[in-house]
This record gives structure tokens, C-alpha cells and sequence, in this order.
């Protein structure tokens, strides 16, 4: 029974449920920013790299939010951590859309980047304060209330995505364009002034180790030497990666097989939010150790059917389900296990963990996007990609005049709808691809793959049929380029199961799977 002193004044319920609430803006934040870009390309004349760096900058808020104040949560507590989430997303969507006021500025890029910025570093707060606040409020059932308060996220971004897919089908309502980019961002303002509504009233409790009494010198020397804490981080980083790292190529996957993307991400997503949503039944049937066992098998089985399936509308969505089954459970129970099991590494342990799982993910989509394009040219027809290639290496310079000439004109600019720096980073990218055909007499994967994903992201008017055939030949060689990814990574799924299944093993052997609790004053845990 969870009976905690610190717990006696604190409305668990409200406070969870504000948690919860509170992770909206980063499933919004996370969808609406990418399905606006295009929008803001347009508007304030940025160039494609100003369009990826903004995409990028909610990652970037959040990663300094959980690797700059994650460690040294303990000194300002929870309920701070709180605030500064809700004061980083108040200011950073309102900084965001007073951008519009700059419309058709290149200038206005900073606005934008620092505003994104500033919503990604209330994300980073959220995940600050959220993980450790949600084992503080429920001692006794940590995995199954981590895997609850993870839910919000699949469950957010389903939301958001279909929200922003039906205003911009809406289009006008009367004559409000709800389509419009202000009106996307503006409705993040909702779960934030939700969220703020319900928990900065509220008293928070203290984590764990602060209520215990540990130091801050001894958590991080206990969390910094203890190997089967660093051991939990490191699979961490092998868990998140096998998430997030297929995750960001199986919609490109699928697409290329002609599957909506859109119809892909709300199932597995859905289905993700769903399961955790039902995790209790799960962790007693199975305890955390043998739910990461079966995630780890499904995982596997997930990512080798995408690596074998290339057509099929039913096999591939079969696929889908597995894997996402798979990795629903990853995120939170990992979680879970390392605040059960090692309670003293206490807020230190947990975004130590999720910031380096954050990290790798990153470097597995490096590594997977080399392995796809290391295949990419086995799946391209030679003959017509460099006759595209080709055709651009001839046409393109013109449009580089072009834009030379209107340079400082801001209406002359928009009217031509893209930037020199866009039309000269095909061309640097389209001159290297056949730089190294005419020298070696066959195609670069690397080369050859950024050259036609910049061609067919150009968007440069008239060039519309060329971007059509960049992006035809493309898709089928990226759909087989991502399942050879696949079949490469998806093994390492099955040797993670390994390790799960000796530590699910060794739980039998003492009894079951056991709980490690932190006393107050008890420093010897």
C-alpha cells in the first residue's frame, strides 16, 4: 500500500493528471511544427537549411533542458521544474507566432529558430520533472504509472496530427484561415494553459532521494560508479534507438510502397498510447523484465518483416503492428526498472538515461540513413538518374541568376519562391554525384541520394515535372534502402532480448521480480 508521509497533503490525482496533460505540447509541438514548414518556407523566404534548423530546434530546447537542469533537479525540485516548463512553452509559442509579424523578412528566422527553441526547452522540463515526479507520487507502482504518464505522448501526437491534417483540409472557415501556420502553433497555447491551470496551484512532493535524505555529492557518485546503473543506461541507449531510429525511416518506408503516411503514424501511435494505457495488466502478469523481454522479440520479428515485405497494404500494416507492440513498452519501462531497482541513482539515474537514450537515437538514424543509401544505387535506374542529374547540372545555374539578381528585393524574391542558397546547394550537390559517376563509372549511394532528395525538395516553379521524376525514381530506391537498414538493425533487437531474458531469468530464481525501496535517512540502499 503506498503510504508515504510526504504524500498525506498532495493531490496525487490532480498533480498525475496534470503531468499527464502537460505532455501535449511536446506531441503537438513534435507534429505542427513539421507540418507547417512548408508554410514557412514560403512565407518568410527561408532556405531550406533555416527550415531543417527550425525544425530541429524544439530537439535542441529539450536536449539542454534535460542534459543542463536535469542533473541538478534535486537542488530546485519539482515543482520549480514545473514552472520553468510552463514559462518556456507560454513564452516560446508566443515568441513563435509573433514572428508573423515579419512575414516575408528572411530576418525573421531568429524568431522563429529562438521561439522553437523555447516551447522544445519546455518539452525538456516536462520530461525533467515528469519522470521523477511520477515515481515520487506512486512508490508502489512506479513501471505501471510510467508507462500511463508515456501514453500522453503517442496520444498527443495522434491529436495533434489529426488536427492539423483537418485544419489544413478546413481551409478557411468563413473568413478565418485556420489552415494558416498561427492558428496550428496557436493551439498548443491549450494543453499549456490546461496544464498550468491544474498544477502550479498545487504543493508537489520531493523525489525520492530528496525525502530520503542522499546528497547531492553521493547520488552522483553513486549513480556515476555503480555498473549495473551504467549498464541500464547503456541499454537505454540500445532501446531508444531501436524505437526512434526505425521509427524516423518506416513512414518514408511505407510511403515509397504507396501506404499513407498519415494512416501509419495514428495506428502505431495509437496503438502505442493504448498499450501503455494498459500496462498494468502487463507488469503483474509479466513484471518489467519480461515485458522488456517480449518487446525486445517483437521488435525484432517487426523490423525483419519490414526488411522482407516490400508491397501490401495488409502485410505491411501487420508489420506496423508488431513492431509498434513491440516498442510501446520500451520508453517507460526502462524507465521504471532503473527507479525500482536502483532508487538511490533517483532523478540523476532517470534523465541521465533518457538523455543519453535521446543521444544514440540520434546516432542510430545517422547510421541507419548510411546503411539505406550504402543500397540505394542497387535500386536506382542508372540511366535515367543521371539523365536527371544531368538535365539539372544544364538548367539550374539560370535559376541561380535569377535569384542573384532579385537579391536584396524582398517582393522580387517571394515572387520567384525560392533562395540562391536552395538552387546552389542542388547544384553543389548534383555537380558531386556526377562528379563521381564520370570518375568511377558507377553511382554513389551518399552522393546520388542527396542529390535527388534535394532536387525533389527544391520547389523551384516550372521545375515541377523534374521534381516529379526525381522523387519517382527516389521513393523505390529509399523503400529498398530502408529495409536493408532493417535487416541489419533488426537483429540487434534479438540480442537484447539475450540480456532481458538473464535478468528476467534471475528475477525467477530469487522469487520474482523485486522492488528495491528507499527508506528515509537510509543511505545504504
Amino acid at each position: 500500500m503506498e503510504n508515504t508521509n510526504q504524500l498525506q497533503n498532495i493531490n496525487r490525482k490532480k498533480i498525475f493528471r496534470g503531468i499527464c496533460l502537460a505532455l501535449f505540447p511536446t506531441g503537438f509541438s513534435f507534429v505542427l511544427v513539421s507540418n507547417i514548414l512548408f508554410q514557412l518556407k514560403s512565407e518568410f523566404i527561408l532556405t531550406n537549411a533555416q527550415v531543417g534548423y527550425i525544425g530541429g530546434a524544439a530537439l535542441w530546447g529539450m536536449a539542454a533542458s534535460l542534459l543542463i537542469i536535469g542533473p541538478f533537479l534535486e537542488k530546485f525540485g519539482l515543482k520549480k521544474a514545473t514552472i520553468g516548463a510552463f514559462v518556456c512553452h507560454l513564452s516560446g509559442v508566443t515568441f513563435f507566432l509573433f514572428g508573423a509579424f515579419f512575414a516575408g523578412d528572411p530576418n525573421a528566422f531568429w524568431i522563429l529558430f529562438l521561439g522553437a527553441i523555447g516551447f522544445g526547452a519546455g518539452n525538456g522540463f516536462i520530461e525533467v520533472a515528469g519522470n521523477p515526479l511520477t515515481a515520487a507520487l506512486f512508490p508502489d507502482n512506479k513501471t505501471t504509472k510510467l508507462n500511463h504518464f508515456h501514453a500522453f505522448f503517442p496520444g498527443s501526437m495522434v491529436i495533434g496530427g489529426l488536427l492539423g491534417w483537418l485544419m489544413t483540409q478546413a481551409g478557411y472557415i468563413g473568413s478565418i484561415n485556420i489552415a494558416h501556420w498561427t492558428w496550428q502553433i496557436g493551439i498548443i497555447y491549450i494543453p499549456v494553459i490546461v496544464y498550468g491551470f491544474l498544477l502550479l496551484p498545487e504543493k508537489f512532493p520531493k523525489t525520492e532521494t530528496a525525502e530520503a535524505g542522499i546528497s547531492m555529492s553521493e547520488l552522483f557518485k553513486y549513480t556515476f560508479t555503480h555498473p549495473l546503473v551504467l549498464g541500464l543506461i547503456f541499454l537505454k541507449m540500445i532501446t531508444l534507438s531501436l524505437e526512434m531510429g526505425p521509427s524516423r525511416w518506416i513512414p518514408e518506408v511505407l510511403k515509397s510502397a504507396g501506404v499513407h503516411g498519415m494512416l501509419v503514424f495514428v495506428w502505431i501511435s495509437g496503438l502505442m498510447a493504448v498499450l501503455r494505457l494498459s500496462a498494468g495488466k502487463f507488469v503483474e502478469t509479466l513484471s518489467p523484465t519480461g515485458m522488456l523481454l517480449g518487446s525486445s522479440v517483437l521488435t525484432g520479428i517487426g523490423l525483419l518483416m519490414f526488411a522482407f515485405i516490400e508491397t501490401g497494404l495488409f502485410a505491411l500494416m501487420i508489420a506496423a503492428t508488431i513492431f509498434a507492440c513491440g516498442v510501446a513498452f520500451y520508453f517507460p519501462t526502462m524507465v521504471g526498472l532503473m527507479s525500482e531497482r536502483f532508487p538511490k541513482a533517483g532523478s540523476l539515474g532517470l534523465l541521465l538515461m533518457i538523455g543519453m537514450g535521446f543521444f544514440a537515437a540520434g546516432g542510430a538514424n545517422a547510421i541507419m540513413g548510411g546503411i539505406s543509401d550504402q543500397y540505394l544505387p542497387d535500386a536506382l535506374d542508372e540511366q535515367q538518374t543521371i539523365a536527371i542529374l544531368q538535365q539539372v547540372e544544364e538548367q539550374y545555374p539560370e535559376y541561380i541568376q535569377r535569384a542573384e539578381e532579385a537579391s536584396g528585393n524582398t517582393d522580387r524574391l517571394a515572387e520567384l519562391g525560392y533562395r540562391e542558397v536552395d538552387v546552389r546547394n542542388v547544384l553543389f550537390h548534383t555537380e558531386e554525384a556526377l562528379a563521381y559517376y564520370r570518375d568511377n563509372g558507377e553511382l554513389s549511394g551518399n552522393l546520388t541520394g542527396n542529390a535527388l532528395r534535394a532536387i525533389s525538395d527544391s520547389s523551384i516553379p516550372g521545375e515541377e515535372e523534374l521534381v516529379q521524376q526525381a522523387l519517382g525514381i527516389l521513393r523505390p530506391a529509399d523503400n529498398y534502402g530502408g529495409r536493408m537498414s532493417f535487416l541489419w538493425v533488426g537483429p540487434i533487437a534479438f540480442l537484447v532480448a539475450l540480456v532481458f531474458l538473464i535478468l528476467y531469468i534471475n528475477d525467477k530464481k530469487k522469487g520474482g521480480y523485486q522492488v528495491v525501496k528507499l527508506e528515509k535517512r537510509d543511505l545504504t540502499a
